[in-house]
């Protein structure tokens, strides 16, 4: 198995209410799940390939819960990734390389019934996880536009954290709200719905603790 680690930030938008049922095992929200998760590198290596300051952005469908599969998948990879840094994220996003089950990449690959090939574009990626504010753009394909929940009396910002202790994609994540549009071989939208935003450490052996 190839040693690969990647250090970033990831903001992550579904169809689901916000706090997302499916982070508690209980099935989405409207029954099915859309989603997108777009990643910002800060520092990585696949073997002995740098990855420092790539993006990446996962478009994703499913026509219920996640582990019932039947997922559609399309990858988008920053068009400034060299043909080996292309490849090298490729596999760790498509759960290669990989312990079995030890990251969301490999995992959400054994829910997908169809993968789109991959399209390399320009990606604009914006993250502050500690403010729970964040935007991503692809020209044409996607945009997402995170920001904190708001206290329903109030109307102050209201912060509340989801804590994985063992989970495959982060340890604590900052709960948001957004607006999200994609289009393409998967296209879906909705406002005001769950957004998180995390930092990522993560191997080929799963999370860092």
């Amino acid at each position: 198995m190839i040693e690969w680690r990647i250090e970033g930030r990831e903001l992550v938008s579904c169809n689901c209410i916000v706090g997302c049922p499916c982070q508690f095992n209980a099935p989405p929200t409207h029954g099915f799940c859309d989603a997108v998760v777009a990643i910002q590198i800060d520092q990585g290596r696949f073997r002995e390939t740098p990855l420092d300051g790539l993006r990446a952005v996962a478009v994703m469908t499913w026509p219920g819960a996640i582990h019932e599969g039947h997922g559609k998948c399309q990858v988008i990879i920053d068009e400034r990734a060299s043909e080996a840094q292309r490849e090298a994220l490729l596999k760790i996003l498509s759960g290669q390389e990989t312990e079995p089950g030890a990251t969301i990449f490999n995992v959400f690959a054994a829910t997908f019934e169809q993968v789109f090939e991959p399209l390399f574009k320009p990606i604009e990626i914006d993250i502050d996880v500690d403010a729970r504010r964040g935007s991503v753009r692809v020209d044409g394909m996607v945009q997402v536009t995170g920001s904190p929940i708001l206290n329903l009396v109030t109307g102050s910002e209201h912060r509340a954290r989801i804590d994985m202790p063992d989970g495959f994609e982060f340890r604590i994540a900052e709960v948001g709200r957004a607006s999200t549009q994609a289009s393409g071989n998967l296209a879906f939208g909705f406002d005001d719905t769950h957004a998180h935003f995390a930092r990522l450490n993560m191997s080929q052996n799963g999370v860092a603790a």
